[in-house]
């Protein structure tokens, strides 16, 4: 804040603030890949999935934590609340996802394009095998806004999958 006490972001419209958004969500996916790069160079690719499996299952806490601070949602919200805090994760806007209601209490979430995925597919690389770190990463933010949410893995790298997502997951509380 300069000596007016007046933010950058005050004088900038509705879709400049949403170009920013997702320039700044961009920001954080390449600080994510450059960091486990380097994990990966210094101790190996196993070490370094250990190292951000870990990491991630701080981070999709704390994501959840803020979003729900951040939309108000108060904890125990069932599906319905997952389903909005989803759609503020800093990987939504960035990644092509979608929601699928199966009911109030099941939810089907899929990554439609992902960009370090699709990004290894242009350069002819495999898929990178984020199932670990994305179990840990998906029950942990679905634990966080509800402890009654229980998630399964539908399909992740290094599964098949059909070439309509990269990964999905089911959501549901038991009735």
């Amino acid at each position: 804040m300069g000596k007016d006490n007046k933010s950058p972001t005050d004088a900038m419209d509705r879709e400049f603030l949403l170009a920013l958004i997702e320039d700044m969500a961009k920001r954080w996916l390449a600080h994510d890949g450059l960091w486990f790069q380097a994990a990966e160079k210094a101790y190996g690719m196993d070490e370094a999935i250990r190292i951000d499996t870990a990491a991630w299952e701080k981070f999709s806490q704390v994501e959840a934590q803020r979003i729900m601070k951040f939309l108000e949602i108060p904890p125990n919200g069932g599906i319905p609340a997952l389903k909005k805090a989803l759609g503020l994760r800093l990987n939504a806007f960035v990644n092509k996802q979608e929601s699928i209601d199966i009911d109030e209490n099941r939810l089907i979430f899929r990554m439609n394009n992902c960009r370090v995925q699709s990004a290894r597919k242009r350069k002819n690389l495999p898929d990178f095998p984020c199932k670990s770190v994305g179990l840990v990463e998906h029950e942990n933010f679905a634990r966080t806004i509800d402890p009654r949410i229980k998630t399964r893995c539908v399909a992740c790298p290094p599964d098949e999958h059909p070439p309509e997502y990269f990964c999905a997951w089911e959501f549901w509380i038991e009735p």
